[in-house]
């Protein structure tokens, strides 16, 4: 009777187990038919709605034009990224990456809706004209920026070198919009500066991280083999190429992760990690970063922020932390669409957010009130032949000389940049402490 009993209680069980399995296979199927049924029901509404606009919209239409009109938006209202691009803008997109074209030399980005200058890039027109990082650009000629793709900005401000164009925009602290006239120019930029501090410190300015950047980064490190102290300055660096971020950070750690990217689809999760094989050195670093620094330069401060081995000083970064892909509908257009965003070693992610320096300086200069006549003992002698080169009239300065002193950062250079002159001085005492 007992066995009897386990017995029922066995095909009890059983005939539960079948009732779950099958319960559960048919909410499955449920929900699937119900997703199906929302997706129809959703394609139904969307060529209801192209054929009432076709036959009754005031202006005549074509299918084709409504369809693109309808892609569009679609694309624009997915992040500030993703766009669709037209035949016109697939081949302008396909021209960039070959060939040689006027521009001004800046960076652009949206930021809260608005089109936002990242960084203008050193030396070039935008430079020289005034344009800084964090403005608003409010019109590119006569045409009003509202509403306008990155893609459509950035091809209304490439054209012939040489030509005129005047941008307006607005800027934080002024009460009025500025209007900047700038003449394009070929852009052509290196990337990749360096000057010593006080002998034994590196100054290392990188401006964009195009394909060279690691290797002449790290030709700078060999070349000064008795560095003590780096300062890193990624102000103003809008980005670039993703190994190039990695491959910098790597000359700095050796192990663990430098970035991983992740997406809605595990193919498109990737996780770049440091190998001791290529990295340089482990003297004491300071990162300069500012509003200007994005994408690539912030996945370099943040992960070495994350590791411990770098202190960031300046202010928060852009926030561009996303991975877009270009990816063809046809032979002769394309949409851009976000796939993924950057994550930092700790996991946090740079999108919208930015990375904040643990260090916040603002940018400016410090103010001196010594006397010029005033002259150190030490300074005596240079400034007695500077003062007889005066009443001679001749040059004391070889090229060699000039060359010297123009890469030296000079006390006179840590005076007029507040950022980079604390950067200096918390360098020097993790030396001292190292």
């Amino acid at each position: 009777m007992k066995n009897k009993k386990y017995i029922s209680l066995g095909f009890a069980s059983t005939a539960l187990s079948m009732s779950l399995v099958l319960s559960s296979s048919l909410f499955a199927k449920s929900t699937q038919q119900e997703k199906e049924a929302t997706r129809l029901e959703a394609l139904t509404k969307f060529t209801k709605v192209i054929s009432i606009v076709q036959e009754y919209d005031v202006d005549k239409i074509t299918i084709e034009e409504l369809v693109n009109k309808a892609l569009d938006g679609m694309m624009k209202n997915l992040d500030a990224h993703s766009n669709y691009l037209t035949k016109k803008d697939y081949k302008r997109l396909q021209v960039q990456t070959s060939g040689e074209f006027g521009g001004l030399g800046i960076t652009v980005g949206m930021k809260d809706g608005a089109l936002t200058v990242i960084a203008p890039i050193d030396g070039t027109p935008a430079d020289k004209a005034g344009l800084k990082a964090g403005d608003i650009i409010l019109k590119i000629n006569s045409k009003s920026t509202i509403g306008m793709t990155i893609d459509e900005a950035v091809s209304l401000m490439r054209g012939k070198v040489g030509a005129p164009i005047d941008i307006t925009i607005v800027r934080k602290g002024v009460s009025k919009p500025l209007s900047i006239h700038i003449v394009r120019g070929v852009i052509t930029i290196q990337s990749v500066y360096t000057k010593t501090i006080n002998k034994h410190m590196l100054y290392i300015r990188v401006t964009s991280f195009d394909q060279k950047v690691a290797h002449d980064v790290a030709a700078a490190i060999k070349k000064h083999p008795a560095t003590t102290g780096i300062v890193l300055d990624l102000r103003n660096n809008p980005g670039g190429l993703l190994d190039q971020a990695v491959g910098l950070v790597n000359l700095f750690v050796s192990e663990g992760t430098i970035v991983s990217q992740k997406g809605r689809h595990k193919s498109d999760d990737k996780t770049y990690t440091a190998t001791s094989s290529s990295t340089l050195t482990d003297v004491p670093m300071v990162v300069l970063v500012n509003g200007g620094s994005a994408s690539a330069s912030e996945i370099v401060s943040g992960a070495l922020q994350d590791d411990k081995r770098a202190v960031l000083v300046g202010e928060k970064t852009f926030g561009k932390g996303s991975v877009q892909v270009v990816l063809p509908i046809t032979k002769k257009e394309a949409i851009k669409l976000t796939i993924a965003r950057y994550y930092l070693p700790s996991g946090r992610t740079i999108q919208a957010v930015g990375v904040k320096p643990d260090i916040t300086v603002a940018a400016g200069e410090i103010k001196t009130h010594e006397s010029t006549f005033s002259i150190k003992e030490a300074d005596l002698k240079q400034h007695l032949e500077e003062e007889l080169t005066k009443v001679d009239g001749k040059k004391d300065t070889t090229k060699e000389d000039k060359k010297a002193k123009k890469d030296i950062i000079t006390p006179e250079i840590l005076n007029k940049d507040l950022q980079l002159k604390t950067g200096v001085d918390i360098l020097k005492a993790l030396v001292i402490t190292k």
